[in-house]
């Protein structure tokens, strides 16, 4: 069991508890998935730069990605529908939270002049979306063996039904929010 896990069980759980006033332990939130996305846009000129892409993805997620597909054409763009255009990954369970603990406590600080997350990143429905510039912030990249530098967009998915109780329970897993 992960360190996260073993956190929400008892301290999350407690202060979700206090701050909400929660009755039922079940009606506490959760983080329900995360899902990691990564735009592609040189791949309708250049299959091995999503190859590249994907191979990053599966290092950072350590489950295999899936290719996302044009759902338009755009003339402008040179884009015709069901091009590939980049790669996603849907984490949930185990995978989910020791991704998370990565992310917080490896990734995060190592975002040169970091001073914290956007705490208004949210929804309205208890989603968080995260934007990083750069793949290089995960240990597990090694920076000889990539080819390009590209961002990805992190989405933390709960069963909050606000935002205030989404950035309570991420700020008690952690979550570094810029004051």
């Amino acid at each position: 069991m992960s360190r996260l896990r073993e956190i929400y069980n008892t301290e999350i759980v407690d202060g979700m508890i206090k701050k909400f006033g929660y009755t039922n332990k079940l009606a506490i939130p959760k983080v329900e998935k995360i899902v990691i996305n990564m735009g592609v846009s040189e791949a309708k000129d250049n299959a091995k730069v999503l190859e590249s892409a994907l191979v990053d993805l599966e290092t950072i997620a350590g489950q295999k990605p899936v290719t996302t597909k044009a759902k338009k054409s755009v003339a402008a763009f040179k884009l015709r529908e069901g091009m590939p255009v980049g790669a996603k990954v849907t984490l949930r369970g185990q995978k989910m939270y020791d991704f998370l603990d990565r992310l917080i406590n490896l990734a995060l600080p190592r975002v040169r002049d970091f001073r914290g997350v956007n705490p208004n990143s949210f929804d309205g429905r208890g989603n968080y979306a995260l934007g990083i510039k750069e793949q290089l912030i995960f240990p597990e990249i090694e920076y000889d063996k990539i080819d390009k530098i590209r961002g990805m967009d992190i989405i933390v998915t709960t069963t909050a039904n606000t935002d205030e109780e989404a950035r309570e329970l991420l700020a008690l897993f952690g979550m570094p929010f810029r004051k």
